[in-house]
């Protein structure tokens, strides 16, 4: 038996596609049967395994756990709930790995797989692998038992493990998605007054959409911090992993700063440990943790490569843009954002003042959206070479570490190749306006010189 996947579903930290057109219940069968053959393959023998909030989520689980049993590995089921909880179930239970169906904040008709072998990110070549063994029907036999175990209150209790955190008043904002059930369970171990927003789980997202790095998904958690004059406001993504925060006047709290944020109490215990950030964070952020006495790192984008450079630095805490914040300090280097959310309010209280006036105290500064270039898939990496070739020759100050980030007196801007899209992203960040402009106009600049034109871009 073989099975041939939707080349677009195979990507480079996950499988996701559209249920029904790029993915279904087949594919989650041949998922199972080549993760399953890995897991046996590397000496393992049981997996755990978890779905997120939305419609399809049971159907393929069903279907992942026929292909898993098939191949000769033992189920556990720990149900529904966040990414995260799936991570902690295989960080902590007599498991081999572990896989959650979820589609993290795409669109409701999306789903898709994370996986994790051994309590290491499966992906990259991984995922290629399993479309390869596919192809072949190169899949173990064997017969699998499936069993089930309830999870969601031993993890809400590991998330309250340590805290020390004071008490506010906190809007908590879960968008209908996964983390909706641990986030009413958390605050009811919190001290405080919490107030929750769209907690029950709905794979339909009626209210808003969740991903809370996009400014106008946050509107309702805005009204509700307003009305009730709250500390601040706290919100998730569909599948848990990723934070998003706003202080009491409703300003957004972007990545870096809530990074800059966490890093104070972890450097005051670790003086001296590197912190990682990815390429799109702001210079203020690389600053800050070197003023608290820590190493800054710049390091690529996308979660599995960071989990990597984690593990390879000792890193007790490394964060990205878009929310994804991995504790390694008193936790278990994943992105968790329910823990994080816990370690903002510790780390809040550690600093002694208000969220509202730590954000207000961090420099303005001005930057764009991710600015996005539609270029062919085949010339992507190859554009972003020519102008790192272009600017070294022209003597700038470059950074390498993740397509092409340039230091100038105005500010910095970036340029990199998605590892998901056919596009080029582009960044800038500068103290004035007019500095923002002219670094904008030398990303236009250097696109235009290898024939590449900006087009409408997508409102934020």
């Amino acid at each position: 038996m073989t099975h041939r996947f939707d080349p677009t579903s195979l990507r480079e930290y996950d499988i996701r596609g559209i249920v029904g057109t790029t993915l279904g219940a087949a594919d989650a069968t041949a998922i199972g049967r080549g993760f399953g053959t890995c897991i046996r393959r590397a000496g393992g023998r049981r997996v755990a395994v978890g779905y997120d909030g939305r419609i399809s989520s049971p159907e393929l689980e069903r279907a992942l756990i026929d292909g898993l049993t098939a191949s000769g590995v033992d189920v556990i089921r720990i149900g529904m709930g966040p990414t995260p909880m799936l991570y902690y179930a295989e960080a902590t239970l007599e498991v081999d790995g572990g896989i959650q169906i979820t589609g993290s904040h795409n669109p409701a008709e999306y789903n898709g797989f994370k996986m994790v072998l051994q309590h290491k990110p499966f992906f990259g070549e991984d995922i290629q692998k399993l479309g390869r063994m596919a192809a072949e029907g190169d899949w173990d036999e064997g017969e699998g038992t499936v069993s089930s175990v309830d999870i969601i209150d031993a993890y809400v209790d590991r998330l309250m493990v340590g805290y020390a955190g004071g008490s506010y008043r906190i809007g908590w904002d879960t968008g209908n998605g996964a983390a909706g059930p641990v986030i009413e369970k958390l605050v009811k171990l919190l001290p405080g007054e919490h107030h929750t927003l769209f907690t029950q789980v709905d794979g339909h997202f009626p209210n808003h959409h969740p991903d809370p790095t996009d400014e106008k998904n946050l509107a309702d958690l805005k009204r509700l911090v307003a009305d009730k004059k709250l500390d601040f406001g706290l919100a998730f993504d569909g599948d848990g992993d990723r934070i998003g925060a706003i202080d009491g006047e409703g300003r957004v709290i972007w990545g870096d700063q809530l990074l800059s944020i966490l890093a104070e109490p972890v450097l005051r215990e670790m003086p001296g440990a590197t912190i990682i950030a990815d390429v799109k964070a702001s210079q203020m952020l690389y600053d800050r943790i070197a003023q608290l006495g820590g190493k800054p790192l710049m390091w690529k984008t996308g979660h599995s490569l960071i989990k990597t450079k984690m593990r390879e630095t000792h890193a007790p805490l490394a964060g990205e843009m878009s929310g994804h914040i991995f504790f390694a300090h008193d936790y278990y280097g994943f992105d968790d954002a329910q823990y994080a959310a816990v370690r903002l309010i510790r780390a809040v209280h550690m600093i002694g003042k208000p969220l509202t006036q730590i954000r207000g105290e961090m420099p303005e500064l001005v930057n764009t959206p991710e600015l996005r270039f539609q270029v062919d898939e085949s010339r992507k990496f190859a554009i972003v070479d020519d102008v790192l070739d272009r600017l070294e020759a022209a003597g700038a100050e470059v950074n390498r570490t993740d397509g092409a980030r340039v230091n100038t007196p105005d500010g910095w801007w970036l340029l990199r190749a998605s590892n998901t899209q056919d596009v080029l992203v582009a960044r800038a960040e500068s103290h004035s306006q007019e500095g923002l402009d002219r670094l904008v106009a030398q990303i236009d600049d250097q696109l235009a010189r290898s024939g590449v034109e900006r087009g409408p871009q997508a409102g934020h």
